[in-house]
This record gives structure tokens, C-alpha cells and sequence, in this order.
């Protein structure tokens, strides 16, 4: 029997094994540390990774609750170093280029790097001078009521408690208000609403445009049947809501709304407007208490307009609104007729927007309360005796609690 020449098996097994090493290239010893790359090396200008990092300002996606050793998605906490790739240790430092210096750290946002201060000097900082400075609005007129509206700092002098104060800031400019236009909805108004409202949509339209108006209505109650907008369109709607029934609790009302401007107006100047044809006979604040309550710091300046001609007691009726207005550094009108009433809105449009403003740091500070009197006098060569109107005077500290909210 013949053997088999072997020769030709073992050349064919050998070229198998070559051919099958040539094939694999593996990657690396298991379980055995690959060295780390050089600095200038490509592999450590682009490390491996699992998933690829964000470009920077790519928001990174949010934690979704799972631990930072699992592996699910990456949290953005930057403890997780959400970037950095297997096998990195926990205190390796995040996403440091390639090229940076050997003491690089992470990157830092650029305002809170380079401007720690910035939130005390621009933000909490200005905001503690506003709420420390006093804030009059003032109009002068001359010896013949004329109105005068070219003074300067230097012409003003302002004391509190009569003693003198340092002006810190002047504007003399049309600046926007927060207003609202306080209607009276009583039973008597009835047939007056038609030519008031008329008159008060004619005074916002006089008025800034950037001016903000709300619309309150009341009668034995209030109601703010426009919220605050400088849509004539929408004011208009808010004054037609007429239900003219009840009594008049007008301290209830302008007290109210007072709070409204205080806690909600946008511009630091407020305002109210004020019609009414009678006596307060419904409201459970006293007319001394209202005052109060519109001569804290800030508070509103009230302007007035009383169709007292067929009221019982008018003596009553007008005292209680030339109080609130002086008090506060405003008018009280008392027409004759009703057709006055659009001329004194056009009036009160004008006074609101021709006022100095005069600002100062009381020498009492105001942590330390009381009622404040104030006085402002203006003097100029160029005119005669000048009279300055603006509140006189104000309760520093916090405002009384109230109900009428």
C-alpha cells in the first residue's frame, strides 16, 4: 500500500497560518495599560470616546436622574464631566485643548470671570440708591399763575423737616407715567358718565404715549375694569362698563388703587385721576386714613375733579378732595358745568408732563420712620416770586397694613 506524501499538507497549513495572521490586527494586549499619548501626538488632540462631545455653546442635554458611574446619558453637572471619555479618572480636568499650558483650567463664562462685581455695582447697587433717594415731582408757577419750565438744579432748595437737603438727582423732561383714571359709578353719575368719559379718553390721548392707564370704576365698591394698557381702544371699553347704582366709596376706591400702582405700575411717577360728584358716604376708611395711605414713600400724586353742583353738602364733598390733592403735589377742580371737564383733562394732561423732577438722599435715613415734611423752594432772576408745587411731606418706612387691597 502506498503512504501519502505529507509534503504537500504541511505547505497548505502554512500558508493557512500566514494567511490568517495577515488578516487580524489586534488591538492591544487585553488587560494591560496602553500608554498614554504625548501631548503633541494626534491621539490626545482627539481622544476616544463613547459618544462624541458637544461643540462649544451646544446646550448640553439635561440630567435625567441617572448616576454618574452608569451608563446612560451624561448629566450636565460639571462634577460629572459630562465630556470626558472612558476610562478617564473622576478628578481629571474637563475638555482641556490639547495645546493649552500645563496649568490650564476649565473655561469660566466671561462676565463672571472677568466682572465678579458686576451685579453689586450695576444692579443691587443702583437699586439701593433708588430706595434710599426721595423722589419729588414738582410744577412752578410765577406770581401771575403762569407756568415756568426753564429752571435748573441750581435754582431749587429742598428741605426736609426744614432742614436742607442735597439734590442727587434733576430731570426736567416728559417723562412717562403709571396712571389711573379713578371713575365714580354712583347712581348720580348716571347721566354725566357719557361727557367724563370723553374727557378722560381726551387726556391719555394728550398724554405720553408710553404712558400706562388702568380704568377703575366704583360706586359702594371698586373695580379695575382695565387693566393697565395704552390702548384707547381697550381704555374706552373699560370706562363703558357703567353700572351706576349705589353710593360712593371713594377713599375705599383711590386707597385701593393706590396699592394697585404701588405694587404693579412699571414707571416710578404714578398718578390718579379722580371724578366725582359727591361726598364719600360708603367706604370704611376715614378720609385722614386714606391720606396717610397716599403719602407713603412713593406713593401716588392725586389729581381731582368734582362735579359738586347739585351735591347737599359740597363744603364736604371739596375739602376731602383739595386734602388729597395737596397733599400729594396735585389739583382739585371743581367745574361749574359739566362742558368743563374736558378742558380741565386737557389741563391735567399738560401739568403732568412739563414737572421737574427732583430727587435727594434725606439726611434722616429713612429706615428710621416717621412722617417726613418737605418743602422745595425755587428761586430765578429772571422771574418774580415763585411758588413750587409738589407733596408735602411723606411716611418713611413700610406702609401701614390695609384692607383695602
Amino acid at each position: 500500500m502506498r503512504r501519502r506524501n505529507r509534503i504537500p499538507l504541511l505547505i497548505f497549513f502554512l500558508l493557512g497560518a500566514l494567511y490568517l495572521a495577515n488578516s487580524q490586527v489586534p488591538d492591544g494586549v487585553p488587560n494591560q495599560p496602553v500608554p498614554a499619548p504625548s501631548a503633541n501626538s494626534p491621539a490626545a488632540a482627539n481622544p476616544p470616546s463613547a459618544t462624541p462631545a458637544p461643540a462649544s455653546g451646544t446646550p448640553v442635554p439635561a440630567s435625567t436622574g441617572q448616576s454618574a458611574t452608569s451608563n446612560g446619558p451624561a448629566s450636565d453637572s460639571p462634577s460629572v464631566l459630562a465630556n470626558a471619555p472612558p476610562n478617564v479618572p473622576a478628578n481629571a480636568p474637563p475638555n482641556v485643548p490639547a495645546n493649552a499650558p500645563a496649568d490650564a483650567t476649565p473655561s469660566v463664562p466671561a462676565k463672571s470671570a472677568q466682572n465678579p462685581e458686576d451685579s453689586s455695582d450695576s444692579g443691587v447697587f443702583v437699586f439701593r440708591k433708588q430706595v434710599e433717594e426721595v423722589v419729588l415731582h414738582a410744577t412752578v408757577i410765577d406770581d401771575k399763575q403762569r407756568i415756568v419750565t426753564n429752571l435748573d438744579k441750581g435754582d431749587f432748595n429742598v428741605f426736609e423737616d426744614g432742614h436742607p437737603q442735597t439734590i442727587t438727582s434733576f430731570r426736567h423732561e416728559d417723562i412717562p407715567v403709571s396712571m389711573c383714571i379713578v371713575v365714580d359709578n354712583s347712581g348720580s353719575m348716571r347721566e354725566k358718565r357719557q361727557k367724563v368719559n370723553a374727557a378722560a379718553l381726551n387726556l391719555v390721548s394728550a398724554s405720553n404715549p408710553n404712558d400706562e392707564v388702568c380704568i377703575v370704576n366704583f360706586n359702594d365698591e371698586y373695580y379695575k375694569d382695565q387693566d393697565f394698557t395704552s390702548s384707547i381702544k381697550k381704555l374706552k371699553e373699560g370706562l363703558e362698563k357703567i353700572e351706576a347704582r349705589g353710593g360712593t366709596a371713594l377713599y375705599d376706591a383711590v386707597v385701593a388703587t393706590a396699592y394697585e400702582l404701588k405694587t404693579y405700575a412699571k414707571h416710578e411717577k404714578k398718578i390718579i385721576l379722580v371724578v366725582t360728584d359727591g361726598e364719600d358716604n360708603e367706604s370704611t376708611e376715614t378720609l385722614e386714613q386714606a391720606v396717610r395711605r397716599l403719602q407713603s414713600d412713593g406713593g401716588p400724586t392725586i389729581y381731582a375733579i368734582g362735579i359738586l353742583e347739585k351735591e347737599e353738602h359740597p363744603k364736604h364733598a371739596k375739602r376731602a378732595l383739595q386734602i388729597m390733592a395737596e397733599k400729594t403735589g396735585g389739583i382739585a377742580f371743581f367745574p361749574q358745568t359739566l362742558d368743563e371737564v374736558d378742558a380741565i383733562s386737557r389741563t391735567v394732561a399738560h401739568d403732568i408732563r412739563i414737572q421737574y423732577t427732583i430727587g435727594y438722599k434725606p439726611t434722616t435715613p429713612k429706615n428710621q420712620g416717621g412722617y417726613r415734611q418737605v418743602k422745595v423752594d425755587a428761586r430765578s432772576r429772571e422771574h418774580g416770586k415763585l411758588i413750587v408745587r409738589t407733596k408735602s411731606g411723606y411716611y418713611a418706612g413700610p406702609e401701614p397694613a390695609t384692607g383695602a387691597q
